[in-house]
């Protein structure tokens, strides 16, 4: 019996990454409407992002760019001194009791112009395809969507624990999307400007530290749609020390749990299962189920493989296969690993981010200190 439960539980984590492989947009429709504005939120430290700009001039439909900065980044103002009329520099000034990339774009909503008609938003860790703006305008403009998202897909540097961390995104990045239960991700999200007034949005983010988990949960609770982007799973580079790596794995999930700790129940819920049935498998289910595993590990790796190579560029496929390697040399292991970082995420309600270490309760911040 537990055999064939083993086997239905491997057969549905297969069909969920077909599922995801089989609905890639094959006409990747865009929109490139007027009354575009891409905000961008950019530490003190910043160094201008060269690649990221030329990425950002590449795009194919036009927009105008609005930096926010805390009032002291060299590079954000060298960049408009050089730009000219194409870049908008708001200075937010030092957050005090919210996150600093939210109060930066609290800002930069505050500076939006008469004519801004549509709101895009991006990090500034990521690598754009030249699609990615029409691809989030494309169903704002048709009106299929009030809100739209892309997802990043990590591109890990060399290294065990790097390639482990971009597995366990690599399962949610290829998890099958739908309208109703998608939340957006703020690396690469767009609304309308009608949408944002409707959230009152600045209002909505002010004393929050995750902008993605709270434009979501207002967009859910507003009964919005959201719509993914499913070829937009956008390249952002990864690495750093162990430390790092885990910590950044730990605070997706608190962010999670901050805001929504039945989201996380659900999601840690899932995951708890299948690193329960490979413990079975691996301890008393024998060589067949072991073999199950593997094979329906394989399966997912060469499927994933496929949509890597679907979505990304060549080199940024690359890197992001590197990740492939531990589905298809210990699957378990990253299930684990998953479970690993869901459980941490409940230890505590201090998030480090940005220099920064937050104390967060049901998605406020209730305390803030420098790291030293």
């Amino acid at each position: 019996m537990m055999l064939w439960v083993w086997f239905l539980l491997q057969a549905l984590t297969v069909l969920g990454v077909v599922n995801y492989g089989r609905n890639l947009p094959k006409d990747r429709k865009e929109e490139a409407p007027d009354g575009v504005v891409l905000i961008l939120s950019v530490r003190d430290d910043w160094d201008g992002g060269d690649e990221l700009i030329a990425r950002l001039k590449a795009q194919s439909a036009p927009f105008r760019l609005l930096l926010a900065t805390s009032g002291a980044c060299p590079a954000a103002e060298a960049l408009r001194a050089r730009e000219g009329d194409w870049v908008q520099l708001v200075a937010a000034g030092m957050a005090q009791d919210e996150g600093r990339k939210v109060h930066k774009l609290r800002a930069a909503l505050r500076a939006l112009r008469a004519d801004d008609r549509y709101l895009v938003f991006i990090d500034a860790d990521i690598e754009p395809p030249t699609r990615l703006v029409g691809r989030l305008l494309f169903p704002l403009v048709r009106g299929k969507a009030d809100i739209v998202t892309g997802y990043r897909l990590l591109l890990p540097e060399s290294g065990a624990v790097a390639t482990l961390v971009g597995a366990v995104e690599l399962q949610l990045a290829t998890l099958p999307r739908f309208a109703s239960a998608t939340m957006p991700w703020g690396g690469a999200m767009a609304l309308t400007r009608a949408v944002a007034d409707r959230l009152d949005l600045g209002a909505a983010l002010a004393g929050r530290l995750s902008d993605d988990m709270t434009i979501g949960l207002a967009g859910w609770r507003a009964q919005l749609r959201l719509r993914p982007v499913r070829d937009l799973l956008v390249a952002s580079p990864l690495e750093g020390r162990i430390a790092d790596l885990l910590d950044f794995g730990v605070r997706q999930y608190r962010h999670i749990a901050t805001n929504s700790i039945g989201m996380w129940g659900l999601a840690t819920g899932v995951v708890a299962v299948q690193a329960a049935a490979w413990a079975w498998a691996l301890g008393w289910g024998g060589w067949i189920a072991v073999a199950i595993g593997y094979g329906a590990a394989w399966s997912r790796a060469l499927v994933r493989r496929s949509i890597i190579g679907a979505v990304l560029e060549p080199k940024q496929a690359v890197k992001a296969r590197r990740s492939l390697l531990w589905d298809m040399v210990a699957p378990f292991a990253v299930t684990w690993a998953h479970l690993a970082v869901q459980a941490m995420a409940v230890m505590s309600n201090h998030i480090r981010w940005g220099g920064w270490d937050y104390r967060v309760s049901r998605g406020r911040v209730t305390g803030m200190q420098r790291v030293p």
